[in-house]
C-alpha cells in the first residue's frame, strides 16, 4: 500500500467514478482501477458496489474511508510542520549564559531576535562554566553565550560583543571617592572571585589583568553573591557594564582606566550541530553584532 493509493480510494468516494478521480490525477482510469483493486485484495475485502451508473462504497468501504482521511491529513499536518521547522522560523532556542544577559548589548539583541522570530521560543539556562559546557555537549543546550576566552574541545565560537569592565567596591571604601580606578590600585585589595574546584576560569581571568601577585579570594557562587560579599565589606570583584547596570546595596561602581579592561562575549555551540533554526540564530547574532560595530 502507497499513499498515493489512499489518495485515489478517496476520490474515487468523493466523485463516484473512476474516470474523474483518474482526470484529478492526470492518470488513465485503468491505473487508478489497478491501485483500488491491489487495495481491495490488501484489505481482503471490496470496497466499492460498481453498477453502470458509477461506484459507492460498501459498508467496509465506508468504515476504511474514514481511516484513509485521517492518515493523510495527518500526513500533510506532517509536511507542513516539517517545512516550518526546515525554515527555522519556529521551535525553540535553549541558550545557556554564565552571566545573566541583564543590559546592553545582550538585551537589545536577544529582544530583537524576539521581535523577527515571535514563534520561537527562547529559553534560558544560567549556570557556571562547567555546567554549561556538559548542558552544551549532552544537546540540553543549543548554543551559549560564554564570557571570556572560551577553549572548549568540539565547539565553534564565534565572537559577538565586548563590554568595559568596571569595579565594584564597597560603598564606604576610600576608592570610593575617586572617579576612575586602576590596576594598581585594585590589585592591593581582597579580589573577589566566582570560581568551582574544577573550573578556575575567572581566577586566571583576574590574573591576567591584575597579576599573579593579588589577594584572590575565590568563593563558588554566582556574581550576585559575589556582589553582597562587596557590599558587606569582604573586598572588591570587577563586574561587566551590564551588570552595573542593576542596583546592589552597599556597593558602587567605579569606571577602569586600562586599555585592556573589558571583557569579549562569545557564542558557542556544537561543530556538529545541523539545526536549521539553531543556525538561523547564530546568523542573526552574527548579522547585528556586525552591523552595530560591537567588536
Amino acid at each position: 500500500m502507497e499513499l498515493i493509493d489512499l489518495r485515489y480510494f478517496i476520490a474515487c468516494a468523493d466523485t463516484g467514478k473512476l474516470s474523474h478521480a483518474a482526470k484529478a490525477f492526470d492518470v488513465e482510469p485503468s491505473t487508478v482501477s489497478r491501485r483500488i483493486s491491489n487495495l481491495e485484495d490488501e484489505f481482503g475485502l471490496s470496497l466499492f458496489e460498481r453498477d453502470h451508473g458509477g461506484i459507492r462504497l460498501t459498508s467496509g468501504g465506508q468504515a476504511i474511508v474514514v481511516h484513509a482521511r485521517r492518515i493523510l491529513s495527518e500526513i500533510d499536518t506532517l509536511k507542513r510542520v516539517g517545512t516550518r521547522y526546515a525554515s527555522g522560523r519556529v521551535g525553540e532556542i535553549r541558550l545557556g549564559v554564565r552571566i545573566p544577559p541583564i543590559g546592553e548589548p545582550a538585551r537589545s539583541l536577544l529582544r530583537d531576535w524576539r521581535t523577527a522570530h515571535p514563534d520561537v521560543a527562547l529559553t534560558v539556562r544560567e549556570g557556571n562554566e562547567r555546567d554549561v559546557a556538559i548542558a552544551l555537549m549532552e544537546r540540553h543546550l543549543d548554543v551559549a553565550l560564554i564570557a571570556g576566552r572560551t577553549i572548549w574541545p568540539s565547539v565553534t565560537v564565534l565572537p559577538l560583543y565586548r563590554e568595559r569592565l568596571l569595579a565594584a567596591i564597597p560603598a564606604d571604601h576610600l576608592l570610593a571617592t575617586d572617579l576612575t580606578l586602576n590596576w594598581s590600585s585594585l590589585c592591593r585589595e581582597t579580589i573577589l572571585v566566582e570560581g568551582w574546584d574544577d573550573n578556575q576560569a575567572p581566577r586566571e581571568f583576574y590574573a591576567w589583568l591584575l597579576g599573579n601577585a593579588c589577594d584572590f579570594q575565590v568563593h563558588a557562587a554566582s556574581k550576585q553573591t559575589i556582589l553582597a560579599l562587596v557590599g558587606a565589606g569582604a573586598g572588591v570583584t570587577l563586574v561587566t557594564q551590564s551588570l552595573a547596570e542593576a542596583t546592589c546595596p552597599g556597593v558602587v561602581f567605579k569606571p577602569i582606566d586600562e586599555e585592556n579592561a573589558w571583557l569579549e562575549f562569545d557564542l558557542v555551540w556544537p561543530a556538529d550541530a545541523e539545526d536549521p533554526l539553531v543556525g538561523r540564530f547564530i546568523a542573526f547574532m552574527r548579522d547585528q553584532s556586525r552591523l552595530r560595530g560591537l567588536l
